[in-house]
């Protein structure tokens, strides 16, 4: 019987591509990614912002580990919605000082449809926590990250 033993740590590697002073296309996989600044911002807004871009990925993130813990512990989400609310100091991004904790807290609210029990919620919760690595670089920056979880019976 042959063993494979998976890497435990990958080198990621991407691109980023400056088309204008608010403009970067970034590559990665053969896939690109268009962030930009909105217009009143002196972009085209062809894309999320960088500040956007990265909340987003707390969102995809969240929804991704949510999905494999709930699948590995027997419980189907039959439909999942995730919104965002941040606090977002802007005084470093507009140069006027520098803020040690850009985003001071930030609020996901996690509606679910599902028939799983309270334990397994609670478990799902607890190794969210554990596991999704966007939300862990999130609370080790200084930022108060929240979960507010809506059960809808399935």
């Amino acid at each position: 019987m042959t063993v494979i033993n998976e890497k435990t740590t990958v080198k990621m590697r991407m691109e980023g591509l400056a088309q204008s002073h608010s403009r970067t296309d970034v590559g990665i996989r053969g896939l690109t990614k268009i962030i930009d600044e909105p217009v009143e911002r002196g972009g085209t807004n062809l894309g999320m912002s960088p500040t956007e871009t990265f909340a987003a990925a707390l969102i995809g993130c969240t929804n991704v580990i949510s999905h494999k813990i709930a699948h590995k512990n027997g419980v189907e989400f039959k439909a999942m919605k995730i919104r965002l609310e941040a606090d977002f100091d802007r005084r470093g991004v507009t140069l006027v000082e520098n803020v040690d904790v850009p985003f001071p807290a930030m609020t996901l609210f996690i509606d679910v449809t599902t028939d799983a029990t309270q334990e397994q919620i609670d478990q799902i919760r607890h190794e969210l926590a554990m596991y999704c690595p966007i939300a862990k670089v999130v609370r080790a920056s200084g930022t108060q990250l929240n979960e507010v979880w809506n059960i809808i019976p399935a």
